[in-house]
């Protein structure tokens, strides 16, 4: 597998420094403990005031297979993937030898002395470490040596690159939080790699950080640690989840939350109930069953776990029961590749079930938008009464992004149309099921409410207005065309797109999720290369009449997924069928994230094939 997908015919350029602009790609093994240096290495970057991102690119089993890292430094601020490679630290002699063919002539290769990689490119610069030499030098303990490699290489590449030793201090402390043995071993690490690389490296690339001030105020964190957020701000109190990569953090960081904010401070009983399931079917039943008894209630999964959900969803949408379903996207279809990106399960989630089916779906696009539209999306579901779908993916899920501290929320629960015993002492009873104010949403009321008139039965089978069963043609289609009104009502209180519309442009383009962070770069590129763009990013479906406006004042609308079939360009066609002609699909269904090269060449392509 090419994993640095570089284009080795390219030339990095020679002639000056490249300051603040570069990726460093650290090739190593799963399980050995890489992950915490890495972070610390691009954590100092960060700490510097230098825009950063961090992906990982991890095999499926727990260890023993190799890992790559990519930390991509750019003083522009763009945080997107990129396939270029400037810096490689080659620590897994499994993947060297093809690691280093692979990248660009001039760039900069950091290897263990014994791999004799500058035997493998004589156009790459090459910085052979005595890695295992060092390691036993830093600590008597054999099982240590391995881990303190990789915080050695940090110390390396820090002399490299001019990292500051004290940011390198800092993030070592951040990192072993509260371990002080484990930060001074490893500060005492990082020293040694840096120490000896100042004696016997000779600098001969172009690559160097020098402080900025553009991170102040922004945090590192990844998109399902900030979903946890929203939903623990959302007053989350039921969680029903069954593990899954690549969304199993989500709940695993949100129980720790609960843990330490949602015990009672009397009594030290927790406040909330965490229930992991047997398996993706029993715990989406569950959260149905508590948000039908009035809880605030949530499951998060994958695509495999999406497609067991399919009844269980039909008969949330069909008895409208609130829950909030976040499906963090992999690879698919089947097993598929469980450790790689995609935006693959917007249609089968929006149409999830037997029947007529159609379901809210937020689609954020930020770790930001992953807090924010968690509290939303728990509004939503009690406002619409209906199961609300949250779809991130992999890459803004499990990945490093900056960001703006997340905005506290300052709006009331939003619980929809719950009818109390009071308004059922002046109103004599209600219909479960009918549409009293023309938007689709019936009033409900929350299993105990102390009025006899608050009953209902709830069946996922047919029935009427007063909730009573019944297979008359009549009823059905009055509960369908009503559903069907609800979803009208969806459209409209659903999240605007983002709209930037470009005076004169003739092109546009339209996407959602973490797809963004590549096509606001491309737009750049685009622009460069005399093409203007206006661009509108999605953040729910089904999908809003600002879309059909937008496609239409343009010539051609490009619309940018991760998925093989076009699936949001189709959804867009099968909602409003007369914007077809103006829709390209731009489809990118690697499994690595989307990058904005990609993106620029398929348009800048496909309008030179329509001239």
């Amino acid at each position: 597998m090419n994993t640095l997908a570089a284009n080795s015919k390219e030339t990095i350029e020679s002639k000056g420094q490249k300051i603040n602009e570069f990726s460093i790609h650290v090739a190593t093994v799963n399980g050995s403990g890489s992950q915490s240096s890495n972070t610390v290495l691009m954590r100092s970057i960060f700490q510097m005031g230098i825009p950063v991102s961090g992906k990982n690119l991890f095999p499926s089993n727990i260890m023993g297979l190799p890992t790559w890292f990519t930390i991509r430094v750019n003083k522009n601020g763009y945080v997107a993937r990129t396939e270029h490679v400037d810096i490689l630290v080659a620590m897994n002699p499994q993947t060297a030898v093809e690691d280093v063919k692979s990248l660009p002539k001039g760039a900069v290769c950091v290897s263990p002395v014994e791999l004799n990689l500058d035997k493998v490119r004589q156009d790459v610069i090459h910085y052979l470490v005595p890695f295992s030499q060092l390691a036993v030098e830093a600590t008597e303990n054999i099982k240590l040596r391995k881990l303190l490699t990789n915080i050695i290489y940090v110390g390396v590449v820090a002399h490299i690159l001019d990292i500051d030793q004290v940011e390198i201090d800092k993030a070592i402390a951040q990192q072993f939080e509260g371990k002080e043995k484990a930060i001074a071993l490893n500060v005492g690490a990082a020293m040694a790699g840096r120490k000896w690389a100042q004696e016997n490296i000779t600098k001969q690339d172009p690559f160097k950080v020098e402080r900025l001030d553009k991170t102040k105020g922004k945090i590192i964190i990844d998109g399902n640690g900030a979903a946890a957020l929203g939903c623990l701000f959302a007053g989350i109190s039921v969680v029903t989840w069954y593990p899954i990569t690549p969304s199993s953090s989500l709940c695993e960081q949100l129980i720790d939350y609960l843990e330490q904010y949602r015990k009672d401070k009397k009594t030290g009983k927790a406040t909330f109930a965490v229930v992991q399931a047997e398996d993706e079917l029993a715990a989406v039943g569950m959260a149905l069953g508590a948000g039908w008894a009035g809880a605030r209630s949530m499951t998060s999964t994958s695509g495999p776990g999406i497609s067991l959900m399919s009844e269980f969803a039909g008969f949330g949408y069909f008895t409208e029961i609130p829950t909030v379903i976040f499906d963090v996207q992999r690879v698919g279809p089947s097993t598929g590749l469980p450790t790689r990106t995609s935006q693959a399960d917007l249609m089968s989630t929006y149409l999830l079930s037997h029947g007529d089916t159609k379901h809210p779906i937020l689609l954020p696009g930020s770790v930001s938008e992953c807090f924010d539209l968690a509290v939303e999306a728990f509004n939503l579901a009690e406002r619409l009464q209906q199961p609300v779908f949250v779809l991130t993916d992999l890459d803004l899920g499990m990945n490093n992004w900056m960001s703006d501290p997340f905005t506290y929320p300052t709006t009331p629960m939003d619980r929809g149309k719950v009818l109390s015993k009071e308004d059922l002492e002046k109103l004599g009873g209600f219909s479960r099921y009918k549409d009293v104010d023309g938007d689709g949403i019936p009033y409900r009321t929350i299993p105990g409410t102390e009025h006899p008139k608050a009953a209902y039965f709830t069946r996922g089978s047919g029935h009427n207005e007063d909730a009573l069963y019944s297979e008359r043609s009549a009823d059905y289609v009055n509960l369908m065309d009503r559903l069907n009104k609800k979803t009208e009502t969806a459209r409209k209180i659903m999240p605007k797109p983002v709209v930037d519309k470009v005076q004169g442009a003739k092109i546009g383009i339209i996407a959602y999720g973490s797809s963004d962070f590549a096509v606001v770069e491309s737009r750049d590129q685009l622009n460069d290369a005399k093409t203007q763009t206006s661009y509108l990013r999605l953040r729910a479906l089904p999908i809003s009449k600002d879309v059909v406006e937008f496609v239409q004042s343009h010539d051609r609308v490009y619309v940018v997924e991760q998925n093989r079939d076009a699936q949001l360009q189709k959804l867009i066609i099968m909602d409003y069928p007369e914007l077809a002609g103006k829709l390209v699909a731009v489809t990118h269904y690697t499994g690595m994230p989307i990058d904005a090269q990609f993106i620029t060449d398929s348009i800048l392509k496909k309008e030179q094939e329509k001239k």
